[in-house]
């Protein structure tokens, strides 16, 4: 019987392990990568997403290439960049951030690029980015200053989280809107799959 690799997702996000989890893959590890995500002067938005996927997916390679036992691991890892323009809005920390962030995407459409990752037991890097539009309603001050007291912006690409309160500010959505959360789905099954990962494996136990 073919040993099945482990999976290790090279990332802290909640939200992409609950991803994982809807489609009933369970990493074996999380292993969030530690790089510099500060773009690269005239990089576009595809670029940066596409640059810190694989750069986290390859930091945490390096890691686990020295084990014997997780030398033979899948790495999954995903960078999600939402832009205006070439403009890449940051991962809102503080409150002025998440302020000019609102302000900016209020009324208007913009772009979240989400790069995804996968290298292989034998080393193979294989990656896509997704392109979704949004656009979101005119914001109100008083839509902003609530939003803000949920404090649900904080370390969101953009300052707003898709799948919580910020929903309500959505007027339209063209493209994968598990990758706006932070992980395409369908592309993920397509390169896990491509890397050798089972992806179905537990689907004829996961039903409720």
């Amino acid at each position: 019987m073919t040993k099945v690799p482990a999976l290790i997702l090279a990332s802290a996000s909640p939200r992409r392990l609950g991803l994982l989890q809807q489609i009933g893959l369970e990493p074996d590890h999380l292993m969030p990568a530690d790089i510099d995500e500060t773009p690269n002067k005239l990089e576009t938005p595809r670029a940066l997403a596409l640059r810190l996927a694989r750069g986290k997916a390859e930091a945490v390679r390096s890691i686990v290439a020295q084990s014997e036992d997780l030398a033979d691991s899948v790495v999954l890892a995903a960078d999600t960049v939402v832009a205006v323009g070439r403009r890449c809005l940051p991962k809102a920390e503080m409150t002025d951030q998440a302020l000019a962030c609102l302000s900016l995407l209020s009324g208007r459409g913009h772009r979240v690029f989400t790069g995804v990752a996968v290298i292989a037991p034998d080393g193979k890097l294989r990656s896509k980015v997704v392109e979704t539009r949004v656009r979101f309603k005119r914001l109100s001050r008083k839509d902003i200053d609530e939003y803000m007291a949920s404090g649900e912006w904080r370390g969101k690409a953009g300052g707003y989280a898709i799948q919580g309160l910020a929903g309500s500010f959505v007027v339209k959505l063209v493209g994968s809107y598990p990758s706006v959360v932070g992980l395409p789905l369908s592309e993920t099954v397509t390169l896990l799959s491509a890397a050798g990962y089972p992806v179905h494996k537990d689907w004829s136990t996961s039903a409720s």
